[in-house]
């Protein structure tokens, strides 16, 4: 498995607070039969809105083409418990997410697919969201080995669970390959209990 210590690049800024699943990925999408083509769906309806306002939405503005991280504020993902949603994200190309504060299912859901989400206070997030509408070239990282945000020559520092960290950092946060992987254990120890190979009590 692939490990997830840093992650860098260019950002998107999203304003305001309970930015919920159904605005990341509106419900008709999950009817999908897979998640691949989801990326061009995110924020999908905020997106159509902006547009017929005459704005832009930031997943539409050229500068951010190939960000690569998401900063938001809290709430961020609450609602349904649709795993589409950190797929759309994914899928669109955001590599790491850091928040004030997150639905707790979406940040499970995210953890499985190697997205970390990070935490933030509501100062960092407000100042590296300015930094990043600033400067939309700003280079931003989000370090899981030193838990640190870098914007723009600032240094901030971010939370997460240790547990959730340590999967990131060792490369254990595919639970399905982990699975594959110890397939001869689960195989061998599966031979050896009685119920399963045709073992009846007297």
């Amino acid at each position: 498995m692939q490990p997830v210590v840093t992650v860098s690049g260019t950002a998107i800024a999203m304003e305001g607070d309970d930015i919920d699943t159904d605005r990341i990925i509106p419900a008709r999408h999950l009817k999908s039969l897979s998640f691949d083509a989801l990326g061009r769906f995110v924020f999908e309806g905020d997106r159509r809105n902006a547009k017929a306002a005459g704005q832009v939405h930031p997943f539409d503005a050229p500068e951010h083409a190939g960000a690569r991280v998401l900063v938001a504020g809290e709430n961020f993902g609450c609602g349904s418990s649709r795993e589409h949603a950190p797929q759309a994200l994914h899928r669109w190309g955001i590599r790491a997410i850091a928040a004030v504060s997150f639905g707790e299912i979406f940040r499970g859901n995210s953890a499985t697919i190697g997205l970390p989400c990070v935490l933030l206070t509501p100062e960092v997030s407000a100042e590296a969201r300015a930094a990043i509408a600033a400067d939309p070239t700003v280079e931003v990282t989000v370090d899981l080995e030193a838990k640190q945000l870098r914007f723009g020559g600032t240094v901030r520092p971010v939370r997460i669970n240790e547990s959730l960290r340590q999967r990131f950092v060792s490369g254990s946060w595919d639970s399905l390959t982990t699975l594959a992987e110890g397939s001869g254990a689960a195989a061998e120890l599966s031979r050896r209990l009685p119920y399963l190979n045709h073992w009846h009590a007297a």
